[in-house]
């Protein structure tokens, strides 16, 4: 998110919404944030369980990580 700050900033050069109710004669302290813009398209539950990976391995991927540290450490 960009922030902008306009420091001692001449009321007078306000709109008039605005310096209707500070006084023209004041000065002020203006700060500008920018909103972000909202995504084209949210991605449903569905769509991003979708894209994950499962979080488990299988009995047989373990086994086999097992098996393969097992025989590092024998050699």
């Amino acid at each position: 998110m960009n922030k902008i700050v306009f420091e001692h900033y001449p009321a007078a050069n306000l709109p008039e919404e605005m310096r209707v109710k500070v006084g023209p004669s004041s000065t002020v302290t203006v700060v500008l944030t920018v909103e972000e813009t909202p995504p084209e398209k949210v991605m449903s539950l569905e769509e991003i369980f979708a894209l994950r990976r499962p979080p488990f391995r299988t009995k047989e991927e373990i086994d086999a990580d097992l098996r393969r540290d097992r025989d590092e450490w024998d050699d």
